[in-house]
């Protein structure tokens, strides 16, 4: 087995914790790491520093901002009368990237998973509902993932949302079930977009 000095075996151990980094590319990461000048370690060290210390959530849709309130819900351009629900806000930047959603987005930090103890409690639930009652939507698009956790979670919306808004849909299942939002390509969105569905 191979050792590491311990400080090198701590880094590795570190990249390890990322998800989807295995033994060998937490390996790798470490090794680039030690190639690194100084000032670009320090760099590199101050801005996973500066994004835990600046960065927060939205007040309105809770993605990520270092504003009290994102630039998505403060651009004007953007209609109020269409809100994109989805999990994460990778998943928010996946969905924007195509050019082809003008309404707001709202992440729920998650999606329903008993199995993990995440209920609707541990969700921006009873924000979303706030703000439908605060205003006048007229479609909300559920854009989950299309995962048994996904699809539970778009279905409990469904029933959650259907008396407080004219229209609930899902984006089509153009995205490939089991698959995730920030890895479809733009395309692919586009098309899930188009064939969304009243639920």
């Amino acid at each position: 087995m191979l050792h590491y000095a311990r400080p090198l075996a701590r880094l590795v151990a570190e990249f390890e914790k990322l998800p989807g980094v295995g033994p060998k590319s937490a390996q790798r990461l470490a090794f680039y790491i030690m190639r690194l000048s100084d000032e670009e370690a320090r760099a590199f060290a101050d801005a996973i520093l500066e994004v835990k210390a600046k960065i927060g959530y939205c007040k309105v849709c809770f993605n990520f901002t270092d504003q009290e309130i994102c630039d998505l819900c403060r651009d004007s351009r953007r209609t109020d009368d269409l809100i994109c629900v989805v999990a994460e806000p990778r998943d928010l930047i996946a969905m924007d990237k195509t050019g082809e959603f003008k309404g707001k987005y709202h992440v729920l930090g998650g999606v329903l998973a008993p199995m993990e103890g995440i209920g609707p409690d541990q969700l921006k639930i009873r924000e979303l509902l706030a703000r439908l009652h605060a205003h006048e939507v007229k479609e909300v698009i559920l854009a989950t993932n299309p995962t048994v956790e996904g699809d539970a979670t778009a279905l409990y919306l469904a029933r959650l949302l259907k008396d407080l808004t004219p229209r609930v849909t899902r984006i089509a299942h153009g995205v490939p079930v089991g698959g995730d939002l920030d890895y479809a390509d733009q395309a692919t969105l586009i098309q899930a977009f188009e064939g969304r569905r009243e639920l």
